[in-house]
């Protein structure tokens, strides 16, 4: 790689891990780009090579946000199932880890759309999509434990169990809605294993 190519390469990582800070803290209509800029310590012309509009911005920076949680998800999934938990526990145990992990402000895809009110908006679609993908992993883990038929059954009242403890979780100050969360989630699952 060029040494001209890694130094756009670098600027634009500062840019986006900067406006992803400051985005999951503030929220992304609360923080300007002039602001983004001089934190990232980059020139206006810079960010705006990178970026043509603060929404291609919000875009790249819920996409790069993605990948990262999505990460750090399966890293706290794993360490708990090499602990002896099983994948659908695990599961609650590193949803518990994240509403204990420091600044945790709910989910940032949740927030972006709700900032954003508009649905055609495309950082709205892709938040959209991103709970998509992540009731899709959701519904994975327990196909593991339970089959496909009880996964199917019960990913869709599991998923709104997950995703109203995560605003329970932000709202309550408290990593309790993960652990309600579990139980309804097992008792939902061992129902329909009965079936």
């Amino acid at each position: 790689m060029s040494k001209e190519r890694a130094n756009k390469s670098d600027t634009r990582k500062r840019i986006v891990e900067t406006a992803e800070r400051l985005f999951y803290a503030e929220g992304v209509r609360a923080v300007g780009i002039d602001r983004i800029i001089a934190e990232a310590e980059v020139a206006k012309m810079s960010l705006y090579n990178h970026f043509p509009s603060k929404d291609d911005l919000i875009l790249a920076v819920l996409q790069y946000r993605e990948e990262k949680f999505d990460r750090m998800f399966e890293n706290w999934i794993s360490r708990h199932v090499s602990k002896g938990m099983d994948r659908p526990e695990a599961f609650f145990a590193a949803l518990k880890d994240w509403f204990e992990s420091p600044g945790f402000r709910g989910c940032m895809f949740i927030n972006a759309r709700v900032e954003l009110a508009d649905a055609k908006h495309p950082a709205s679609k892709f938040s959209a999509c991103h709970k998509e993908r992540f009731h899709h992993m959701l519904q994975t883990i327990i196909e593991e434990s339970a089959g496909m038929k009880v996964a199917e059954t019960v990913t869709p009242a599991i998923s709104l169990l997950v995703e109203g403890a995560i605003v329970t979780a932000l709202m309550a100050q408290s990593s309790e809605p993960a652990d309600v969360a579990r139980d309804a989630a097992l008792v939902l699952v061992t129902k329909a294993k009965r079936k």
